[in-house]
């Protein structure tokens, strides 16, 4: 291993390995030790017992941020997971993103049903009950809205934090019944090739799903990170589609009709579709591409003096797992791989870092991760393969400029 301060790429990148020498964390950021002080807490007791336990109130800054709704409407919007704030990989429910078309309906669940009907030999309806009963599977997924990221793609860099930019993709435990077992046991006629699945919230929101996409790993959730789903993730069941963009995981599910053909409709065609420079539009465009950002540093987390960092950030793709990222401090011109802090997994967040010498130089950095299927491109090489009319499904390079006061901007290389 190199010297642990000698440089393996241009402005201050050190080897990935430097944070597993015996010590060197505990020279970081030493802590000169004052006289002794007690505190009240030590010596008074504490709060009682919750029946449901919160954040503590120093966090309260930790919130879901850039909450937008549609002019002339309250729920028909978003809210952004706090990236930057976040370690691990992992969200919390309670800062999960969200995205309605028309707020969140209250519903009883035991009121509440699925049906799944069409191309099938007997038509069947579930109550939450019933699907309680059937087996279950669990797995640990990102969702990420197909709108995420596209505040990259405005004319100027926008002077925002990391969350307003890429805060629309979380990540959490999901449990729930795989729709292959409804199906199989409705029986599909040799003609479907379409699931058309369809919510219970006011627009009645739809998409039509691919059927083998449905009989591979896509699940009935009634679970998240180990409670039932919130309501603002579809309570009391929502389709959970792994590595597909998120409006194509129907919330408050309701209805799943199986087709010869696709449904065509609002949010499929105007809506939710990859418009490109010659006019034309391409639609079923599903699955998430390759995608990586650096939290730490980054807008609104200043760098308070000089040296050693944690470069860090996340990386995920919904074509397979995420096999390497690299990080570049003098804007693209050098990289250096990073360490994956975390097991890669298929459709997974993966946490990745590397250690930074900053001595009060500007820096530009930027990470770019690669999957089973090829790199992350640059935001250059994006507009030229997907054109400037395009909006969703943005997965270019993201660069944060350091200044010498080490504070970060949003910049285009």
């Amino acid at each position: 291993m190199p010297h642990s301060k000698t440089p393996i790429a241009g402005n201050g990148l050190l080897d990935r390995r430097l944070f597993l020498q015996t010590g060197l964390a505990l020279s970081l950021a030493p802590i000169v030790v004052q006289a002794s002080y007690r505190p009240d807490y030590m010596s008074l007791p504490g709060a009682p017992l919750n029946p449901y336990g919160k954040p503590s109130n120093f966090e309260d800054k930790v919130t879901r941020g850039g909450i937008s709704s549609q002019p002339g409407t309250m729920g028909s919007g978003a809210s952004r997971t706090p990236l930057q704030h976040l370690q691990g990989t992992m969200t919390p429910s309670g800062l999960h993103f969200e995205r309605h078309h028309a707020g969140i309906p209250d519903i009883d669940p035991d009121q509440h049903t699925l049906t799944v009907h069409g191309k099938v030999r007997q038509p069947l309806r579930f109550s939450l009950h019933n699907l309680g009963r059937y087996p279950m599977v669990t797995f640990t997924k990102f969702l990420e809205c197909s709108g995420n990221s596209a505040a990259a793609l405005s004319e100027e860099a926008l002077d925002v934090d990391c969350s307003r930019i890429h805060g629309l993709v979380s990540q959490s435990e999901w449990t729930g019944v795989p729709v292959s077992y409804l199906l199989d046991e409705a029986g599909l006629d040799p003609s479907a090739q379409w699931v058309i699945a369809e919510g219970a919230d006011a627009p009645m929101m739809n998409r039509s799903i691919p059927l083998e996409k449905m009989l591979d790993d896509a699940i009935v959730a009634l679970y998240q990170n180990g409670e039932r789903i919130r309501p603002e993730q579809g309570y009391p069941m929502r389709l959970f589609l792994p590595g597909f963009e998120g409006n194509a995981s129907v919330k408050w599910l309701h209805r799943l009709e199986v087709s010869d053909i696709p449904a065509m409709s609002r949010q499929e065609t105007s809506k939710y579709t990859d418009r490109r420079s010659d006019g034309r539009s391409e639609v079923f465009t599903f699955e998430m591409s390759v995608k990586s950002t650096i939290t730490s540093p980054s807008p609104g987390l200043q760098l308070t003096e000089k040296g050693i960092y944690q470069i860090t950030g996340l990386a995920w793709s919904g074509r397979g797992a995420i096999r390497s990222v690299e990080v570049s401090a003098d804007g693209g011109k050098s990289w250096a791989e990073a360490e994956l802090v975390t097991e890669p997994g298929v459709q997974a967040l993966t946490r990745f870092r590397i250690p930074w010498h900053w001595q009060g130089q500007p820096a530009v950095i930027v990470s770019r991760a690669r999957d089973d299927q090829g790199v992350q491109p640059s935001r250059d090489e994006w507009l030229a393969k997907q054109g400037s009319e395009s909006f969703y499904h943005y997965n270019a390079t993201q660069a944060w400029r350091i200044d010498e006061r080490g504070q970060a901007k949003n910049v285009y290389l």
